[in-house]
Formats: structure tokens, sequence, C-alpha cells
């Protein structure tokens, strides 16, 4: 029986008037309106401990706690048709690299999307350009990312992946809704925050992934810039239990670094509250491990390629588990997680989501 959604939260911006249908070259940045539901979508992925994915589990092996409170779930099985939205960075930082990511066209039709699923392509810079709307047609998605060219200085990542999620969040529930962000970890001139941007995407049940470029394209086009300088020595970070001040301890204090999902959740509610000082150096990861997907770097053509591969065959063996939370009472953060009636798998979802209390 489906679940009817019940209005939990409403993020409202208002809407130029009426769009006029424009060429897919023109800047689409109008205001975006929000409505956010309470049907929650969890992607789980589970391992087994050589890293292989495991197929085959039933419906009842599976169980899901938000805040630590059991939920009626259903669990799909079977493949559910996609819905993809493509991003690809345009500025001229990229331009030595687009024509190795317009090779991508002819990879999606048969590894992502499949004959019922669709895509669409958006290509940004300091504009956000429709490339393609949503279809099935390989060859015009082909066509329209071959397209794309470099343009200005900018980057507006964050709020590329804004419209993506905003094209994906009514496409039919029935769907996977699934960002592929080819970009740069780094974000130029976005006019939105990365909090909205992700509880948004959160809401819709749209998972990203990302395939980096940054140090390939740093490495071919750019001068090495210094990092951000940290004005506190590693000895200043308290760390818990009297570890050592180590670079990796002191990662792990700071919420930087190759951090697991435990160590990521205060960062993520951090993000919410737009904590004073907070400072996000790679919105891909708040992207990509706040809503259940991956992130993917490549230094050559077939790394690319066995990027998007790896990303297909995830998508392809995902358990999706979906639910009403029966504690929606609970604002803020709701953190999730999934076991299965196996310990020796590992078992890997979104950490959570964003929940605003009605008042």
């Amino acid at each position: 029986m489906m679940v009817r959604p019940l209005a939990l939260a409403v993020l409202l911006s208002s809407l130029a008037a009426a769009q006029d249908k424009k060429p897919v070259e023109e800047p689409i940045d109008q205001p975006i309106e929000r409505t956010t539901v309470n049907f929650v979508v969890a992607p789980v992925t589970v391992l087994d401990k050589s890293g292989a994915i495991v197929n085959g589990l039933q419906p009842a092996q599976f169980k899901l706690f938000d805040n630590g409170k059991e939920q009626n779930i259903t669990v799909d099985v079977a493949f559910q048709p996609i819905s993809l939205v493509i991003a690809i960075e345009a500025a001229d930082r990229v331009d030595s690299i687009l024509s190795q990511i317009q090779k991508i066209g002819s990879l999606i039709e048969p590894l992502v999307i499949g004959e019922q699923g669709e895509a669409a392509v958006l290509a940004f810079d300091h504009r956000i350009r429709e490339m393609q709307g949503f279809t099935n047609d390989a060859t015009k998605l082909k066509d329209a990312i071959a397209k794309i060219h470099a343009g200005s200085t900018s980057s507006r990542m964050i709020d590329a992946v804004d419209r993506a999620v905003f094209m994906l969040r009514d496409r039919p529930r029935s769907r996977r809704r699934i960002v592929l962000l080819v970009s740069e970890t780094r974000d130029k001139a976005s006019e939105g925050k990365l909090k909205d941007a992700l509880i948004a995407a959160q809401l819709a049940n749209v998972t990203v992934y990302t395939v980096n470029i940054s140090q390939l394209v740093t490495r071919l086009t750019e001068h090495p810039q210094p990092g951000r300088p940290d004005p506190l020595p590693p000895s200043a970070y308290n760390l818990p239990g009297g570890a050592p001040q180590t670079p990796l301890n002191t990662e792990h204090a700071k919420g930087t670094g190759n951090v697991g999902r435990v160590e990521f959740v205060p960062l993520l509610q951090e993000i919410y509250k737009d904590g004073k000082g907070l400072f996000v150096d790679s919105p891909v990861e708040v992207f990509t491990k706040g809503t259940g997907g991956s992130e993917f770097a490549f230094m050559k053509q077939r790394g690319l390629e066995n990027a998007i591969q790896r990303i297909s065959d995830e998508i392809h063996s995902q358990y999706m588990i979906s639910y009403n939370p029966n504690n929606k009472s609970e604002g803020g953060f709701h953190e999730i997680s999934v076991e299965v009636d196996r310990r020796d798998l590992k078992v890997t979802t979104r950490p959570g989501y964003w929940l605003a209390t009605l008042k």
C-alpha cells in the first residue's frame, strides 16, 4: 500500500513568474520552491569480509532503526528504474579534461540507465545550463555531453546539485533518484548553502555519486596552491582517552580526512546548524556521505570508465528500504542504522536525514 506523503517542513523561496521555455544553453537560475515529505528511502549496500557485494538477501533479514527506534520497513530486492541527472563542471580549469569527460556519454545508457531508465544533463560554471532534459535516448545524452564547453572561472557546484535535486524530486517515487556529479571537489561562487542543498537531497531521497577531477586538473593546468593554514597546532585539539597527537588522530578530531560514518554524523549536525566558523573543505564528501552515495576519483580515461562501472555495480546491487518514520515528532537530525541477521556482513547506508519540527 502506498504511503501517503505528509508535509514535514517547507523551505520556500518565491518562484519567478511562469517560466518560459529557453534554449538549452541558457542559464536556469530562478529560485526553487521546496516541499518535503516523510517517506524515507535508505539505499543499502551489503559487503562480505573480502569487500565483495552480497546479493540474494531476503527482506526478513533486515532491520532498520531511526534514532534507535525500530521501524516498520519495506525492502525492495528488485531493481528499480533510475532517474539520473548528470551534472558536469564546465569551468575553464577543466578545459583540458573535458574531452575525456565527454566520452562517458556512451557509458551511461548500458551501465546506469537501462531500458526503463532516464537521464538529464546539466553543465555548470557561473551558469547552470540544462543541456538535455530527461530522456532514455542514449544518442541525445551523448550529444548533449559532447556540446559542453569550458566557460568562466566560477564553479557553482552546490547550486548545480541543488538544481539536479529540484529536477529529480517530481520523478515517480518508484524510481531511484540519482545525481552523478563530475566535478572538482571545491565550490566557487555558489549562491545557495551546502546545508540547504543537502537537506533538499535527503528529503527528496536523492543519492549523490561523484567522480572527482580536481587532482588531475590541478596537475595538468594549474600551479599548486598552498592549502589553507590551520591557525592551531595539533596539540591544541583535545583528543579523547589520552590519544596521542598524531596527524591522523588530529584529522578525526577536526572532522577532516578519511573519517568513517560514525565520525561524520557530528559534522552533519554542525552543517545543519550552520555552525559558526565551520569550514567544509570538500562539499562532495558531504553530499556523498550525507545521501548514502560514493566518491570516486580518476587520473586517466580508464580510471573514469572504471569509476562509472563501479557506480553502476553499486546502484544495481543495493537493497532499497523505505519506511514512514514512527518518530516524526522528534525534530533535528535522525540517524539511520541498518542491520542484517548475519554478523559476517558489513552494511552501509545513508547516515540519516534532517527533520524539522511541526509547530
